[in-house]
């Protein structure tokens, strides 16, 4: 009992901080989850997955509520995060979780390193977003996202804002984008599976709840720049903190 009030209120932070960026939160379940439950790829995967769906589509309603969703691009790039997301919850469950987290601490450096970058001077003449690179990209992030069991959203949303998205439309098309790739991935891992089920009742409506109040933040509230480097530094301390317990065991 103890253990499901600190995971809801742990929960309850990491929704409403990725809630913000749209990511869903599965990037930073995995290490938090991870704490509680040893095996990575039966048990944490699927109901991080699960949760990412979750939080994402909050999120999404928050977003559009708003006015913030670009269609075009969204359903795009759904379409493209939905067929390989689930190939690479495939090639996961043929993956040591070795190797599994090792490409997860890289990816961890990637993101924060994009995060947690200061504010760049905007060009006097901004271009036009570049969805044909972003639809091409999302491709294999979404591959490397479905291995992890995070859902696309921690990379594809950096990758959006590299690409002349700004940061409140590119959460909001990620929210979109990952939804259905998130439900996509956890199909490869329905028959393995060893979720708690009372424990995963508990977290979706705190997850749910969480999402859309971080996004409605977002919308209202929140300077972009700022809420990028919030984000990296949650991310950053909660998989340090997992790295040094797998070094110490």
């Amino acid at each position: 009992m103890t253990d499901t009030i600190v995971l809801a209120l742990g929960l309850a932070v990491l929704s409403v901080a990725s809630g913000m960026l749209g990511l869903g939160v599965a990037f930073a379940a995995v290490p938090f989850l991870g704490l509680f439950k040893s095996d990575l790829v039966h048990e944490v995967m699927p109901l991080s997955l699960f949760l990412n769906g979750v939080t994402a589509l909050f999120s999404l309603f928050g977003f559009a509520k708003s006015g913030l969703v670009q269609w075009r691009p969204a359903i795009l790039l759904t379409c493209v995060t939905t067929v390989t997301a689930p190939l690479g919850a495939w090639a996961a469950q043929h993956v040591e979780a070795r190797h599994l987290w090792m490409l997860y601490f890289a990816a961890v450096a990637f993101l924060a390193w994009r995060l947690l970058l200061p504010d760049e001077p905007k060009p006097a003449m901004q271009t036009d977003p570049n969805l044909e690179l972003a639809s091409i990209l999302a491709a294999p992030i979404s591959f490397a996202a479905g291995m992890l069991g995070v859902g696309p959203g921690f990379l594809l949303m950096p990758t959006l804002v590299l690409l002349g998205f700004g940061p409140k439309h590119a959460a909001a098309i990620n929210a979109f984008a990952v939804t259905p790739a998130s439900f996509a991935a956890l199909v490869p891992h329905i028959p393995t599976a060893e979720v708690d089920l009372a424990l995963g009742a508990a977290l979706v409506p705190v997850g749910a709840i969480g999402s859309f109040l971080g996004a409605r933040i977002t919308s209202l509230y929140v300077p972009a720049q700022r809420l990028k480097h919030a984000f990296g530094v949650l991310v950053v301390a909660m998989t340090a903190y997992k790295l040094w317990q797998m070094l110490s065991g």
